[in-house]
C-alpha cells in the first residue's frame, strides 16, 4: 500500500472513530449542553484542520477581500466552523427526534412552494451547501412532501450508510449524482410525479458546467436545474435554511425563477444559472457563516473549459 492510500484510510478511520465518539457524547449529554459541546469541537477543528482553515480564509478573501478586514474575515471563518459543528451535532440528535425537529425548524413563504406544486409539474429546489440543509429535506418529508435530494456520496462508505439510514427514517429519497445516467433518470421520474428535487449548485463543477459570476469572479457551475426544468416544465424555486440566534431554523422559499430569454439554448442555460447564482450569493452575503467556505469554489478557470454539458 502506498503512502497516499494509507493516509486516506487512516483519515477515514479517524473520522469514523470521531463520529462515534461524538455520537456517544450526544446521547449522554443533557440537551442544554450540546451546543457548547459543538462549540468546543469547532474551536478544536479550527486550530487543527490547517488545510480547511486556509481554504476558508482564502475563499473569504476572494469573496470579501474589498469589503471586510482580515479580522472580520477570520471571524466569519471561525463562525463557519461553529455552524458546521452545530449542524453535525443537530443531525445526530434532531434526526432521531421527529417531534423536536418539528418545533425547531419552521417554514417561511411556503406558499411559493405550494402554488408551484399545484401546477403538477414538480419543483426543483435550487440551493447551496448552506445552513443545515439535511434538516430542510427532513422537515419537508415530515410535512408530507415527496422530497428527494441530489447528493454526492461521501468518500467513506460507512459514514454515507449511517446518514443514509437517518434520511430513510424520514422518507427522504437520495438521488446520487453518480452514475450520471441513473441520476438524470431518477430526477426526471421524481419531477414527473410532481415531486420535489433539492439540487445544490454552489460547488465547483469543473469543465462540465457553465461559468457565471459569483462574488465578482467566474465560477464553474452545474446546469442541471435548468436542463431538468426544460425537460419537465418543473418550477425552479431557490430555497435556503437559515439558523436563528436561538439555534432554531427557518426555511425560506423564494418566488419561482423563470427561464431566462436567450437566442440559443446555451444562452438560456447560462443566463438562468446566473440568475440562480445571484440569489445564492445574496443569501451568502447576508448570512456568510452559513456557507461552506472550506470548498475551493473558484478552482476551475474559464480557460479550462472544453464545452458545456447539456444533460
Amino acid at each position: 500500500m502506498d503512502f497516499k492510500k494509507f493516509k486516506k484510510k487512516a483519515s477515514y478511520l479517524a473520522g469514523w472513530v470521531a463520529l462515534h465518539v461524538c455520537t456517544f457524547f450526544v446521547r449522554i449529554l443533557p440537551q442544554s449542553w450540546l451546543y457548547n459541546f459543538a462549540g468546543g469541537i469547532a474551536s478544536l477543528g479550527y486550530c487543527c484542520a490547517g488545510k480547511q482553515r486556509a481554504t476558508a480564509l482564502e475563499s473569504l478573501k476572494v469573496a470579501f477581500g474589498d469589503d471586510k478586514t482580515d479580522s472580520q474575515i477570520e471571524k466569519v471563518a471561525r463562525d463557519c466552523f461553529q455552524y458546521m459543528s452545530k449542524s453535525a451535532i443537530e443531525l445526530m440528535f434532531l434526526m432521531d427526534k421527529p417531534a423536536l425537529l418539528k418545533t425547531r425548524v419552521r417554514f417561511a413563504q411556503k406558499e411559493n412552494l405550494d402554488m408551484a406544486l399545484a401546477k403538477g409539474n414538480g419543483v426543483i429546489l435550487v440551493s447551496a451547501h448552506f445552513g443545515n440543509f439535511p434538516l430542510l429535506l427532513a422537515r419537508l418529508s415530515q410535512e408530507g412532501y415527496n422530497a428527494s435530494g441530489i447528493m454526492r456520496p461521501m468518500r467513506d462508505e460507512r459514514v454515507e450508510k449511517l446518514f443514509q439510514e437517518k434520511r430513510d427514517r424520514f422518507g427522504v429519497k437520495t438521488i446520487y449524482s453518480v452514475p450520471r445516467n441513473t441520476c438524470v433518470d431518477l430526477t426526471i421520474r421524481q419531477l414527473r410525479a410532481n415531486g420535489i428535487v433539492f439540487i445544490p449548485i454552489d460547488q465547483n463543477f469543473g469543465t462540465a458546467g457553465v461559468f457565471v459570476d459569483f462574488f465578482g469572479k467566474q465560477a464553474a457551475t452545474a446546469t442541471g436545474p435548468v436542463i431538468f426544468a426544460q425537460r419537465t416544465k418543473a418550477a425552479i424555486i431557490p430555497c435556503f435554511i437559515v439558523r436563528q440566534n436561538d439555534d432554531t431554523h427557518v426555511i425560506y422559499f423564494e418566488p419561482p425563477v423563470g427561464l431566462a430569454e436567450g437566442a440559443t439554448s446555451e444562452e438560456v442555460i447560462t443566463r438562468t444559472i446566473q440568475k440562480l447564482t445571484t440569489v445564492i450569493e445574496r443569501y451568502i452575503r447576508t448570512y456568510p457563516a452559513e456557507w461552506g467556505w472550506i470548498h475551493r469554489r473558484w478552482k476551475s478557470k474559464p480557460s479550462q473549459t472544453k464545452g458545456v454539458e447539456h444533460g
